[in-house]
């Protein structure tokens, strides 16, 4: 059985679409990403004309209350910005301190963001059957490679590691626990997957990490224990913002107070230096008779 240690816990603040399209706003998340101490501020990046068919993008959204747009096509078009705007987003995260990466949904999406050169790329469970998406990734690109399994099968998740089977290539999969939900009940997260990664994949993998869309942190410290080294949380700065991801975000106390009990558990989870620790002697030799 594969048996991991525990490494320090990285933080992705997952902005995603919080920005409402906003350019502002998208530079004022990653700030507060930095501020609430998280490791990377992370985006998605789509192309809808390349990615939704003629039907996709011309019906309406399915919650019409919250879309930017006439049809789905249209309010997925005001959520995106440019490959320039992703690279300013990019260079103003470097500037203070905080890691940039993004989702890429599609081949043209994909090679934008491979020309940025984050230190990793991740893959959503909704593309991680895509193929064609993952070897451009994979023959590509020299970063990290991130890779959610939510709604995914066991031969589907075979298929992502034999894609990676190599030495060179497996030292930058990391594969993420996941429950396509928005946001997902606590009888729904199921976070014994984390251990199932780590006990079919440790060898394969470089790590395994948590995408949750969940209410509270509490999971969050039950996953890091289990082994996800990466934890992934939807961040904004309102949770009632208009658009659908801000249901299942944290906003900026619950992700300081998450990163803040991350750090400790990472303290904790370690053995006894020695059997009496020289925080208990005072108390040994006050409390307990030697006779």
């Amino acid at each position: 059985m594969f048996q991991f240690n525990y490494q320090a816990p990285k933080v992705i603040a997952e902005i995603g679409c919080n920005h409402m399209g906003n350019f502002e706003i998208a530079k004022e998340l990653i700030r507060l990403a930095k501020e609430c101490g998280a490791d990377y501020a992370k985006f998605q990046k789509r192309n809808p004309k390349e990615l939704l068919s003629d039907t996709q993008y011309n019906a309406p959204h399915p919650e019409p209350w919250q879309s930017y747009g006439n049809t789905y096509g249209q309010h997925r078009e005001y959520l995106e910005f440019t490959a320039e705007q992703h690279g300013e987003l990019k260079l103003y995260a470097e500037s203070i301190g905080i890691g940039y990466s993004a989702s890429v949904w599609d081949i043209t999406s994909a090679n934008e963001i491979i020309a940025l050169q984050p230190d990793f790329i991740k893959i959503p469970s909704a593309c991680n059957h895509n193929i064609q998406l993952l070897e451009l990734i994979r023959d590509n690109y020299l970063g990290d490679v991130h890779i959610s399994v939510g709604m995914t099968t066991s031969s589907e998740i075979k298929t992502i590691i034999d894609l990676f089977n190599s030495e060179k290539l497996k030292n930058r999969l990391v594969l993420y626990s996941c429950t396509s939900g928005y946001p997902i009940q606590f009888n729904e997260i199921c976070l014994l997957e984390i251990k199932k990664l780590h006990d079919q994949y440790g060898e394969q993998v470089q790590s395994v990490g948590f995408s949750g869309h969940h209410l509270g942190i509490a999971i969050d410290i039950a996953a890091y224990t289990l082994g996800a080294t990466w934890i992934e949380r939807h961040f904004t700065k309102d949770r009632t913002w208009k658009g659908t991801d801000h249901a299942a975000s944290l906003e900026v106390p619950g992700l300081q107070k998450l990163i803040r009990d991350l750090q400790h558990t990472h303290e904790a989870l370690q053995y006894k230096a020695s059997e009496i620790l020289p925080v208990e002697l005072v108390q040994r030799k006050k409390l307990k008779s030697d006779n």
